[in-house]
Formats: C-alpha cells, structure tokens, sequence
C-alpha cells in the first residue's frame, strides 16, 4: 500500500452512510460505525469523530471513535476497503493512534502484531446471510429449527408491529436482572427510536386470541441489521414464538434491502441454548478483532 493519511471526515449522515456501504459492499459494517450511533453518543455528550484513511486519492477507510475520559473508543472498526491486508490494517491503526492519541479499539475483523496490545479476549458474532432468497434461507435453517418454526406457524401464531416500546425495554430489564446479564441502557433504544424511528423495527407475537407472548426490537443500519432486544414468556419459549418472530423479521429486513442480520455474541458467555437458537438459523459464527490498546506508530 502507498503512503496512507487519517484526516477529518465532514460528510454529512446520509453521506457518511453512503461511504460506508460504498466501501465495504459485501459485510454491512456494525452500527456501532452508523450514524445514529454517533448521534446518540453526542446526545449524552459524548465526543464522536469521524475519520477517513485516503492513499493515492482513494478512500480506503472509515472510522467512527467516540472520545470518553481522554481516550478515544473505537467499536467494530474501522471499516476498511476488502483488499486491505491484516498487516496494512495494523499499520493504519498504529497510523490514528499517532494522530489522535490514546486509542481502544475493536476491530471487526481480527487484527493482531506489533504495536496492538490485547485487552479482552475475541468474541464471536452470528451473522445470518440474508442475502438469498426464502427459500434457500428456510433450507439453510437447521432440522430441529426449522420444526419448531412450522410448529409455531401451525399453532396459528400472529405477527403484529409492537407499538409499546416502554413496555418491551421494561420486560427487557426484568429479564436482565433475572438472567444476571447487562446490555445497552433503555435510553440507547429510547434515543434510537427518536433520531431514525424509520431504523427501528419493533415486533411481537400474539396468541390466535391477542395474548402477546414474545417481543423483539430490531435495529437496522444502512444494508445491515442487529437484532437488538428479544422478550419471551414461558408460553411463548413453550411456543416457539421467537423462531416465528425472527424467521418473520428476516423476510421483513431482507425487503427492505438488508444484506445480513447480526443476531449478537455466541461466546461461552451467552449459554449454550441462546448459542444453538442463533447459529440454528443458518447464522455463521464470526470472529471480531480482540479489544487491543493501539501504539502509536
């Protein structure tokens, strides 16, 4: 690669988001790099910063860093051009460091060598294909899947657009306290649905006599989306009311030009239950980079 320089970025959001779709046309980057993220960081007074890596006057990164307590955090970046090397992505993130100074990062992709000092263990993501038709998708689902999908679907479960997003984040919470597990704060998802309501897809499952069972919130950023929030009672895991659910959301995110569907961590830490439910979907296991402080260099 020919001499390379980190420098402001000024695009807009729209603009922001169209670079990195362009940049990166085959994995949706995280939206921990989108810009509703970023605005919802400067919404709690965080510094955000946008960068872009140019080399021979071509655009061959992205970075999204929010600023906490004179370090710079990166989550899931930066997004660089499909041809960049391991090495080369090394050399860039030693490069931001020099500029910017004290830096965390995450890569998306691992990224390891000189000048990267590990912090945190990698942890693997599921990230279902969406990008083949539904057919092939239901194929790709395993056995044991797919059977409770068409048990759920039998049993005349309905679908329905969730308008009570207080009450999700508040069934959300409890679940979390009972579980003995932490995940963004309600005010993530209260600020998302503010800034990109367009971006957020709420849903639930109902019984064939409107008793709601199961609820999910999902999140969608350029041609990606995560699934973000999942609610379920004991009749809805009786039920299968969360294949039904998700299985209905990927068609719904696939229409809407979403490329793959990121359905969170599938590490030891998540249970081995939740890992099977993901990765049962067809989802395929993806290593992220290791939390690692930058050297400067």
């Amino acid at each position: 690669m020919d001499r390379f320089a980190w420098q402001v970025c000024a695009k807009s959001a729209r603009d922001w988001e169209t670079a990195l779709e362009a940049l990166e046309p085959v994995r949706a980057p995280a939206f921990q790099q989108g810009a509703v993220y970023g605005a919802i960081a400067e919404a709690a007074g965080r510094r955000v910063a946008r960068l872009e890596l140019r080399s021979s006057g071509r655009q061959i990164g992205l970075v999204q860093m929010i600023g906490r307590a004179g370090l710079w955090l990166i989550s899931r970046g930066p997004v660089f051009a499909p041809d960049l090397t391991a090495v080369q992505q090394r050399a860039a993130l030693r490069a931001l460091a020099q500029r910017v100074g004290v830096v965390l990062a995450t890569p998306e992709l691992p990224v390891a060598g000189a000048g990267l000092i590990p912090l945190v263990t990698s942890r693997h993501q599921a990230i279902w294909d969406l990008s083949l038709g539904p057919e092939a998708l239901r194929a790709g689902i395993t056995g044991k899947w797919r059977n409770r999908l068409s048990a759920a679907e039998r049993a005349g479960l309905v679908l329905c657009r969730e308008t009570d997003l207080a009450g999700v984040l508040e069934q959300d919470r409890a679940q979390q306290r009972a579980r003995g597990y932490r995940a963004l704060p309600p005010g993530f998802t209260r600020n998302w649905s503010r800034i990109a309501p367009e971006d957020l897809m709420a849903l639930r499952v109902e019984t064939p006599g409107g008793q709601r069972i199961a609820a999910g919130i999902f999140l969608i950023h350029g041609t990606g989306a995560s699934y973000h929030i999942g609610w379920s009672a004991d009749t809805g895991r009786a039920g299968s009311a969360h294949n039904l659910m998700l299985w209905q959301a990927a068609l719904q995110l696939r229409a809407r030009g979403a490329r793959q569907l990121d359905l969170g961590a599938v590490d030891g830490e998540e249970g081995t239950g939740r890992m099977r439910f993901k990765l049962g979907t067809g989802a395929r296991a993806e290593r992220l980079g290791q939390t690692c402080w930058v050297l400067p260099g």
